[in-house]
């Protein structure tokens, strides 16, 4: 069995045990959190069998993708920009809406979301673009308008309809641009200008009614309003003790967390997932603490940090840029998002709408976070034959 392992599963074992790990907790979460869709479905296993079938075409997305060098990678980024860049467009055009927000587009009856397609592309082209830069001062001066203009085109697409998802990738891309020693000079002005707009969008906002702005503005009044709730919940009675429509999910998910102390319910056993309309997405992990209480929630939290931690060692024993930006990269898309979602599951912040990565219910983000785990495991495996190689040849020059 090892040799098989070993044979056809190469790359890191942490990394692999980390993605297998969060495998299994998300089919034994899911079979709890999705019963009001298993209530509503003609057949009650359909959402669990669902799940695993994702999960299951995840596995193997990520298997397939650990086997191609990663410069086949770095070059088919590009053409993966371009057509996110055309489907972030389409949303806006013949987008489907849901939980009030246009977010998928539907071909030949498959529903995806452009902005995953956009994340993965843009993270490695920024890793390109960033390795390129090291080269010279001159390669600097040339890229890195390039970089910036990807990054404000699928952050700006992303914006309107999923403020959450376009922060945390601009603060990925920007602490991929700082570990990759970009001029500081350079990122303080990105930084300024950013404020500047924010402050300016923000303004507009709090002074114009919402009637007498665009629809697409819609998004930006509901953050706004969310912010203000929650910064204010310790000054209002009723929202912080009587669960209305605006805060049932807040409250639900409190009630989860609190009942599951310790050592939890126990898988099954949940009786919040009845209530919380996002039981299987956006607060799936009110629902682990609910029945694997605090030691099964810090569990999850040790898999993402274990995650972090070996990417971040991975990377530093990289002979090349690229390769270890991207590790670098990808392992702080799907670890930040996986703190935003528990911080707003455990109300440590507002309701921002972001699942947790590989155990929330979900289609294009699953294969995609896969496709995140196949590449980091493609780098691994690539890094151990170049040193593997390097030993090799030391020694037998010796």
């Amino acid at each position: 069995m090892n040799s098989i392992i070993s044979k056809y599963l190469k790359g890191d074992f942490t990394l692999w045990a980390v993605f297998i790990g969060l495998c299994l907790i998300s089919v034994m979460e899911m079979y709890s959190a999705s019963s009001t869709l298993a209530y509503r479905a003609i057949n009650h296993t359909a959402p669990i069998l669902r799940h695993v079938v994702f999960l299951g075409l995840g596995a193997f997305l990520a298997f397939l993708v650990h086997l191609v060098p990663y410069k086949f990678i770095r070059l088919l980024s590009y053409g993966l920009l371009i057509l996110s860049l055309l489907t972030l467009v389409l949303v806006f055009v013949i987008g489907k809406t849901e939980n009030d927000a246009v977010r998928w587009l539907e071909i030949g009856g498959f529903q995806f979301q452009p902005s995953e397609l956009g994340k993965l592309s843009l993270i490695i082209v920024a890793a390109d673009l960033i390795a390129r830069m090291k080269i010279s001062k001159e390669n600097e001066r040339k890229y890195f308008p390039i970089l910036i203009t990807a990054t404000l085109l699928i952050c700006g697409l992303i914006l309107p309809e999923n403020f959450s998802t376009a922060v945390i990738l601009f603060g990925v891309i920007f602490l991929m641009m700082i570990i990759g020693s970009v001029a500081w000079n350079k990122l303080l002005k990105l930084a300024g200008g950013l404020v500047v707009a924010l402050t300016l969008a923000v303004t507009l906002v709090l002074l114009v009614p919402q009637e007498k702005m665009p629809g697409m503005f819609d998004r930006a009044y509901t953050w706004v309003n969310r912010i203000d709730r929650y910064i204010n919940e310790e000054d209002n009675a009723e929202d912080k003790y009587t669960i209305t429509d605006e805060n049932l999910q807040v409250q639900h998910g409190r009630i989860a967390i609190a009942r599951g102390g310790l050592m939890g319910v126990f898988p099954g056993n949940s009786v919040q997932r009845d209530f919380l309309p996002q039981a299987y997405s956006d607060f799936i992990y009110a629902i682990i603490v609910e029945e694997m209480g605090l030691i099964g929630g810090i569990v999850v939290i040790l898999l993402y940090m274990i995650l972090l931690y070996r990417a971040g060692r991975i990377a530093t024993k990289s002979a090349t840029v690229f390769p270890a930006i991207v590790m670098i990269g990808l392992s702080l898309m799907i670890v930040f998002q996986a703190f935003v979602s528990m911080a707003v599951a455990t109300s440590l912040g507002p309701v921002t709408g972001q699942p947790l990565p590989l155990i929330s219910r979900g289609g294009t983000a699953i294969l995609i976070t896969s496709i995140y785990f196949g590449i980091m495991f493609g780098i691994t495996r690539q890094i151990k034959n170049e040193t593997e190689k390097i030993e090799k040849k030391e020694s037998n020059e010796i």
